[in-house]
């Protein structure tokens, strides 16, 4: 079971080893295996006002320290394939690479992720069906891959999540093929564009949905966390907060243990 967990930006060592550790002796205590999750760079932003990053270089080198400091494994999204092919030559390949939901069928990208030896986790794009996902899969060989939910289009700024398709991804791919499901439980309570210049969101909801993902089986969560989201450079108002870590991540262990 995995808890791939982390701010939506790296934005300091400090930071992240902060974050990293908090999360780290919790999953431990509870019996996950823990991913810090950081972006060096936040392509797909709303507007072109919206913060994006450290920056390729100096963004994946902090990670790279989080992970040495902190102890830690990691899970980075990147974006093209020059990036990949960096850092595998730099020898700083992270344990997960992660493929954005705008980007999951992206041939090319995909490929050269699996082609690293790392878990590569496929983000579910929010335009798909569940039963979409196959088509993404058989570009993968089926091992070393993750796929994740992170909620689907409903109507004009606004996401929702459909448990029977989370159902449904579990049986076919995680139960039938091996491959781990996950929820991603901060960008599915998302206002994808919601505030005009960037994306709003609930993040109130995040424990109501983390609940109900462990309740129908979901063993493996992602979720964004910050010390303080309203000032977080990007996905502010859908970032969980670092105080609550430890009291929802204890809620959802207990849901799993009743089942």
């Amino acid at each position: 079971m995995r808890i791939i967990a982390g701010p939506c930006q790296i934005e300091s060592v400090e930071q992240g080893v902060k974050i990293a550790k908090h999360c780290k002796d919790l999953c431990n205590a509870l019996g996950y295996d823990y991913y810090f999750k950081a972006s060096f760079d936040k392509a797909n932003r709303s507007h072109a006002t919206g913060k994006r990053g450290l920056g390729f270089v100096i963004g994946t080198g902090m990670i790279t320290d989080v992970s040495e400091m902190a102890n830690v494994k990691t899970c980075v999204d990147f974006h093209d394939v020059r990036q990949i092919k960096t850092v595998f030559k730099w020898g700083k390949v992270p344990d997960i690479i992660q493929i954005p939901a705008f980007l999951c069928r992206q041939t090319d990208l995909i490929k050269e992720a699996m082609s690293t030896g790392s878990t590569v986790n496929i983000k579910k794009g929010q335009f798909l069906a569940p039963w979409d996902v196959a088509g993404i899969l058989s570009k993968t060989g089926m091992e070393n891959v993750l796929i994740t939910e992170r909620g689907t289009c409903f109507g004009y700024n606004n996401l929702v999540v459909d448990f029977t398709g989370l159902i449904y991804m579990i049986n076919e791919y995680q139960k039938t093929h091996g491959v781990p499901i996950v929820f991603d439980a901060t960008h599915s309570v998302q206002k994808p564009g919601g505030l005009g210049l960037s994306s709003g969101g609930n993040r109130e909801y995040v424990p109501y949905l983390l609940r109900a993902a462990a309740s129908v089986g979901v063993e493996n969560f992602f979720m964004e966390v910050h010390e303080d989201p309203d000032n977080s450079p990007s996905d502010g108002p859908n970032i969980l907060h670092l105080k609550d870590f430890e009291n929802v991540l204890k809620s959802v262990k207990r849901i799993q243990r009743a089942i």
